[in-house]
């Protein structure tokens, strides 16, 4: 046997040992090609049913038949999702949504993007830097930059893309993203994608932040800092001021995720900046999404005008995604200017907000850390328990959605309440009722 051909040998079967394969069982060669090893893989790694990640879904999903409790997802609305929906041809109190304001399915925002489809049709066909762009588009980013009063914004097709490509573009291996713990999943996945270092510190603990960046600041280039204005889980809100004096301090990028708080915080629903009556350029990076307070579909970044300019020409989720639809952009236009001209929507709904949470607290409930702003837990420490108690409420009409592991640690499962300035008082109260007959039984 000649010398490379006895190289060739020696090589398929050492990769053969280190596949698990014996010996001898390589596929013969073509002339002239190089030697093609045909390994005996597990089945595991062929089958998607074999996948560790579709196993391990169908666990809960096994334990939920072995005790007869009904899977509560992915049921089937008819109509708008708003303080009550129809399933079935029943009409349910509904819990789950984030119509916070009652937008979506507003006359108005309907209008307008019906007239956007009429002159522009239902998509703009290609990416805005390929194909340009149409007024729509823009008149929406301004309106989002002037709320924030900064000096530009970018919208982009996904509100979960815009938190992982902005953070997966804009920083890299020799920088830093410091998180609140509960952030929202979009925003680890634009960390991993980095390349960038990861910490995150304690829930709402402005100190233990300070005291990470006061040890470990020196080793990296960019530093961001990352929380939310409203969180999503729990319904509590950051010391904003706080989180700014450190980002100072420190030389370190903020950004703010304001996905449930524009619409929500603040007196005329503009954030937390209103809340808080801070600048909106002491925030570097502002997103935001427009499927909740804004009834339509996709996420912004605002900000100064270099970050802008920058993500519009470099960005990966902006460059090669189509832009955002006409009648899209055009509801969430819409919908924005009918928040600031009825202020009287966000009254309300911080009204119903803190009349949910003292009722839920009147039955001795664990509501975590909410504060009253929309989103309102109800702990109950277990998921079998969680999703038992959502299907008797939906019995009992009331359409609520059980938060379960792996969304949330075993002992926070939970129901999670999204309280609109739709629902009436005595939804509320029904509600209160219902659950005061339903705890202890579960």
């Amino acid at each position: 046997m000649s010398k490379p051909n006895l190289e060739k040998k020696t090589k398929a079967q050492l990769i053969n040992r280190i596949l698990g394969k014996k010996t001898g069982a390589t596929a013969a060669a073509m002339p002239g090609s190089r030697v093609s090893v045909q390994a005996s893989m597990p089945e595991a790694f062929t089958r998607f049913d074999r996948h560790p990640g579709y196993e391990k879904m169908l666990v809960p999903k096994a334990a939920a038949d072995r005790f007869g409790v009904a899977n509560p997802f992915f049921r089937v609305h008819d109509g708008v999702a708003g303080a009550t929906t129809r399933i079935q041809a029943r009409e349910y109190i509904n819990f789950s949504s984030y119509n916070y304001l009652g937008l979506c399915g507003h006359p108005a925002v309907n209008r307008a993007s019906k007239d956007a489809i009429d002159r522009y049709g239902t998509s703009v066909s290609a990416s805005r830097l390929v194909a340009g762009e149409r007024p729509i588009q823009r008149e929406l980013e301004a309106a989002l930059a002037e709320v924030y009063d900064v000096e530009d914004c970018i919208v982009m097709v996904s509100g979960h893309a815009t938190n992982v490509s902005t953070i997966g573009y804009l920083f890299g291996p020799k920088d830093l993203v410091i998180h609140d713990s509960l952030i929202h999943n979009s925003v680890l996945q634009g960390i991993q994608l980095s390349g960038a270092t990861r910490r995150s510190f304690p829930h709402n603990d402005v100190t233990t932040l300070d005291q990470i960046l006061s040890e470990i600041r020196g080793q990296f280039e960019r530093v961001l800092i990352v929380a939310e204005g409203l969180y999503s889980m729990d319904g509590d809100i950051p010391d904003l001021p706080a989180l700014i004096e450190v980002k100072q301090r420190h030389q370190a990028f903020l950004m703010i995720d304001e996905a449930h708080a524009l619409g929500v915080l603040g007196k005329t629903g503009k954030g937390v900046r209103e809340h808080f009556g801070v600048a909106g350029k002491d925030i570097d990076i502002w997103m935001g999404t427009l499927s909740k307070t804004l009834g339509s579909c996709g996420g912004y970044i605002a900000g100064e005008r270099a970050l802008i300019e920058h993500l519009k020409y470099a960005a990966p989720g902006f460059v090669y995604s189509v832009g955002i639809a006409p009648p899209l952009a055009a509801a969430s236009l819409e919908a924005l200017r009918v928040m600031q001209r009825e202020p009287e929507r966000v009254a309300r709904l911080h009204a119903r907000g803190q009349k949910f949470l003292e009722l839920m607290q009147s039955l001795g409930a664990n509501t975590g850390f909410a504060e009253g702003y929309a989103v309102i837990p109800l702990i109950v420490g277990s998921s079998l328990k969680a999703t038992k108690l959502s299907n008797k409420l939906f019995e009992a009409g009331i359409n609520v959605q059980p938060i379960i592991y792996p969304g949330v640690e075993e002992s926070a499962a939970r129901l999670r309440f999204f309280v609109s300035a739709m629902h009436s008082e005595e939804h509320l109260q029904l509600t209160y009722e219902t659950i005061k007959k339903l705890m202890g039984k579960h």
